[in-house]
């Protein structure tokens, strides 16, 4: 389990989190859903250990941060690292030994070719497949569809669905609202320093009628298309 209390974020006068109350329990997926800006990646990373924050984050595993493996939007790479290399670095930070990397290669990753050079797409994917095999019990995972091809999104829900299924805690955000619809149990929905509101599997529908009308009403009509 993962349980937040009261978590609050600042960047000087410029408020992002406010009295944040969460529990994550193992076997479920959390969607985040919110405009740019609303908060969601500077949550993850406060849950990540990579942001300070007010508040308290508590794990039943301790540290938190050794059992996570958080995927950021746009992971970064040592310049002189190949794919190969930085898939073993990472399974020894975490001491796990790894073996027939080709065969847990599902991307057809470029594995000898440095990850720096990797499109956006094959970068995610490197460092997705990386922290699959690290084996956490915990997954952040921020905006993973964005920048790969769709045989790819298809792998990728199938792996975070493979992923509940083996009890794990996966936390997900993401602009397309289908992407969330098709595997989350709950969907919390960010507006910037204001409540997070929790909408259920069954409110799914609703609620993207509901933001499609807000959206729409506010927004196209302004540009008095004819």
């Amino acid at each position: 389990m993962i349980s937040l209390t009261d978590i609050n974020k600042s960047y000087g006068n410029n408020h992002v989190l406010k009295g944040v109350n969460l529990n994550f329990t193992p076997g479920r997926i959390y969607g985040f859903l919110g405009d740019n800006g609303a908060g969601k990646t500077t949550l993850f990373k406060c849950i990540a250990g990579l942001e300070q924050y007010e508040g308290e984050i508590t794990s039943n595993l301790k540290p938190l941060r050794n059992h996570l493996g958080f995927l950021p939007t746009e992971p970064w790479f040592f310049s002189k690292i190949t794919g190969r290399e930085y898939i073993t670095l990472v399974c020894n930070a975490r001491h796990k030994k790894i073996t027939n990397i080709e065969d847990k290669n599902i991307f057809n990753l470029p594995l000898n070719q440095y990850a720096s050079t990797y499109s956006t797409g094959l970068k995610k994917k490197l460092a997705l497949t990386a922290l699959l095999v690290q084996e956490n019990e915990y997954f952040i995972l921020d905006e993973p569809f964005n920048g790969i091809d769709i045989q790819s999104n298809i792998i990728l829900t199938e792996i975070i669905l493979r992923l509940k299924q083996l009890n794990k805690i996966i936390l997900l955000s993401s602009h397309i609202f289908s992407t969330l619809s098709d595997t989350c149990d709950e969907i919390h929905h960010l507006i910037k320093a204001q409540p997070i509101r929790t909408i259920e599997k069954p409110d799914f529908t609703a609620l993207e009628q509901e933001m499609k009308s807000a959206i729409l009403n506010s927004s196209i009509d302004k540009l008095g298309l004819k």
